[in-house]
Parts: C-alpha cells; sequence; structure tokens
C-alpha cells in the first residue's frame, strides 16, 4: 500500500479508528501527534473521531554520521532511552552520545515552547491516549513516547500509524494496549517510500493544525 500524502494517510487511519470508536473501545479519546510529520495524519483522526488534538514532542537520537538512523530518543526531560542492541551493533556508548543528546533537548524544548504557547499539556488522565504518527521505521521514537504517556495515567494507549515496519509494530505491541498500523510492507525500507508526496513539514503547519483544532 502506498498512500498519496499525509492527509490521505490520516483519512484512511482515521476511518479505521472511528470504526472502533463506534464500538465503545475508544473512550474519551485525546489525539496525540508525534511531530512533525504526525501532525498532518493526526488532524485527520482528531476530526473525525471528534478528539482534541495535542502534540507530543519526541526527538530521535541518531548515530554519528548517521543521523536518520535512529539509536535511541527522548521526551521531555526524561532520560534518554536508547536502543542497546543497536548501540553494541554499532560500538557507541551512551558517553560518546551525550552531545547528541544535549542538542536534540534543546530543539525539543524549543519546539514544546513554540507549539504549546503557554497551553498546559492535555491531561490524559483515565482517557484513551492516540499516539499518531506518519510511520514506524525502527520504533525507538514511538517507543519512548508511549512509556511518557503511560505514566500519565490514562486508561487506554493506542499506537496508530498508516505505515510501519513488521518487526518494529510487533516490538510496539510490548509498549501499547493496541497498535493499529494499516500497512505493513514485508520489504519495508523507509517511511517516506510509502508516500508519493512526503514533503518536510514545517513549524508554521504545526501550529496552524493545532490553531485548527482548536478553533
Amino acid at each position: 500500500m502506498q498512500f498519496h500524502d499525509r492527509r490521505q494517510a490520516g483519512r484512511e487511519l482515521a476511518e479505521r479508528l472511528r470504526i472502533q470508536q463506534e464500538k465503545g473501545v475508544l473512550p474519551n479519546p485525546v489525539v496525540l501527534a508525534l511531530p512533525r510529520g504526525g501532525v498532518a495524519v493526526a488532524q485527520e483522526v482528531a476530526r473525525a473521531l471528534d478528539a482534541p488534538l495535542d502534540v507530543l514532542v519526541v526527538r530521535k537520537i541518531g548515530a554519528p554520521l548517521q543521523e536518520e538512523l535512529g539509536v535511541g530518543a527522548i521526551v521531555g526531560d526524561d532520560d534518554p532511552l536508547f536502543d542497546e542492541d543497536t548501540l553494541g551493533q554499532l560500538g557507541l556508548t551512551e558517553t560518546a552520545l551525550a552531545p547528541v543528546v544535549e542538542r536534540e533537548r534543546k530543539e525539543l524544548h524549543r519546539r514544546e515552547r513554540l507549539y504549546r504557547e503557554g497551553r498546559p499539556a492535555a491531561d490524559l488522565t483515565g482517557r484513551t491516549a492516540i499516539v499518531v504518527d506518519d510511520g514506524l521505521a525502527t520504533g525507538s521514537t514511538a517507543r519512548a513516547a508511549l512509556r511518557f504517556v503511560r505514566r500519565q495515567a490514562p486508561e487506554r494507549v493506542v499506537l496508530a500509524v498508516p505505515v510501519g515496519s513488521p518487526h518494529a509494530a510487533d516490538l510496539m505491541r510490548a509498549e501499547a494496549d493496541e497498535v493499529v498500523c494499516l500497512s505493513r510492507p514485508a520489504s519495508f525500507m523507509a517511511v517516506g517510500l510509502c508516500y508519493e508526496q512526503f514533503e518536510q513539514l514545517t513549524d508554521e503547519d504545526v501550529l496552524q493544525a493545532l490553531h485548527t483544532a482548536a478553533g
């Protein structure tokens, strides 16, 4: 399955979730988008479920000289969550990655201040927290996000993505109460290859989506 763009993927994902909502398995939902790419998908989901939309800023920790290769992730002021197997395969240590973590932490806080505009984070207590991204590759950012969300005492945690690697999707079942993944290509290479249009979103795109949802 190849999606035209994130919005089309979001509409298809939203339809799957709406059916579940009608069955009563997604009570009192709140949609948490992983920016930037996940926001366009999550906007469609929130609209279909008539649910509030918020963002959860997670930053991938990339390997030196291979920034696209995620070896861990950070959320808020939490300690980094590393993929120990990948660190071992690459011969990396957490100490060696400290400068990368510091840089990503600064960017994380910048985005949180910009996107939240003084608003508090959504209260997830007793709600169904639906974490949405545009795809699932290694699962490093999703794992960090789900563990962070779990500590906010929601009734249920759902990870919803249009596409993901079969391996990562299976791993996330240990982190979420449910994983909704529309497409799991056996030959998965990268999230972007599963979209005809996969342009980079901007901070302005994120803010517009949040303002539209709030309005």
